[in-house]
């Protein structure tokens, strides 16, 4: 085998093509025939020739880049730092990101400029954007202006998407207390206007109907603030709650520190089940028992979704979601 790598011009000598023609095949440019075209990917495909992706943002005077996009964001609460998930997102791209010699750009838009901020986004993609937490709305107002996007929370039906099973998830995680003699079982949910916060807040009440509790919940904001504020609020009102899902790890790091403030000891008097799976799930005292969300993996498989073209619409990958036991729940 050759230890050279064959070139451009190397597949235009073998198509019998020139270098001109060879390029526009190689780069989806139009002004090459059929014929033209099949002949050059076979001299493609024997060669085994690979483009230069360096060489190639140079000719082009653009930068190959995937766009993360988190929207909703208060810059002022270190929210890249602070939030696990952001951090896991990115942690997933980079491996599929560096093979490819792409760079990522991360975009975080607030709250009162989110749609003009998502236009200028969409208008400046080069190999598209992963949106990490934006509303169905606001995909679709992406997919409208720029179809290289992959949604990892539950979006709009025409933008694609990975699908985790969030309702699923959260229904598990009730039975799961449940079936450890939790009998006044409670939640704290995630913001309304979350994709992931809807679907989890449905599944709750899809397993507390079978099982024929009463609804018993408060709203937190994702975060530990709110999980402390949601887990004090729960039990001043019903003491006698002896399990609690919560929507998101971070914010069960808060309820278990308002659950030992005020006395009660977990998992003994009060039984918690996080859902992620993040840091925040192992740092807890005690650990916490929570619903494995494989965003890593997710926002991997979106990467190469992009890596590969324009996705089609509709496009769903779906992802399970699984327990994970840890000493937050009764044995």
């Amino acid at each position: 085998m050759s230890k050279f790598k064959p070139t451009i011009e190397d597949v235009a000598r073998a198509a019998g093509v020139s270098r001109a023609t060879a390029s526009r095949v190689i780069n989806h440019a139009p002004g090459a025939s059929a014929p033209l075209r099949a002949r050059v990917e076979a001299a493609v495909a024997a060669l085994g020739y690979r483009p230069d992706e360096h060489a190639r943002a140079l000719a082009s005077g653009r930068t190959r880049a995937v766009d993360v996009v988190v929207s909703g964001c208060d810059s002022t609460k270190g929210w890249l730092g602070a939030h696990p998930y952001f951090g896991r997102v990115i942690a997933g791209m980079m491996p599929v990101l560096e093979e490819a010699s792409t760079q990522l750009r991360l975009h975080a838009i607030g709250r009162d400029d989110t749609a003009e901020a998502i236009d200028e986004i969409a208008a400046n993609a080069s190999l598209g954007a992963v949106l990490a937490d934006a509303t169905p709305e606001l995909a679709a107002r992406f997919h409208r202006r720029c179809r290289r996007v992959v949604s990892l929370v539950p979006t709009a039906p025409m933008v694609p998407g990975m699908a985790a099973d969030n309702t699923g998830g959260a229904y598990a995680a009730v039975r799961e207390l449940h079936r450890l003699g939790c009998r006044r079982i409670a939640a704290i949910h995630g913001p309304a206007v979350n994709p992931c916060a809807i679907e989890r807040r449905t599944g709750f009440r899809q397993a507390i109907r079978e099982l024929g509790l009463a609804e018993v919940a408060a709203d937190g904001d994702f975060d530990l603030q709110g999980g402390y504020r949601a887990a004090q609020q729960l039990l001043d009102r019903h003491p006698e709650i002896d399990g609690i899902f919560v929507a998101c790890d971070y914010m069960a790091a808060g309820a278990i520190q308002a659950i030992t403030a005020g006395g009660r000891r977990v998992p003994d008097d009060v039984s918690v089940i996080g859902f992620d799976d993040s840091i925040a799930a192992v740092c807890t005292n005690p650990p916490l028992t929570t619903m494995r969300l494989p965003v890593e993996e997710m926002a991997a498989a979106a990467t190469r979704l992009l890596l590969e073209g324009i996705p089609a619409s509709a496009h769903r990958q779906r992802f399970p979601v699984e327990l994970v036991v840890r000493e937050s729940t009764r044995g």
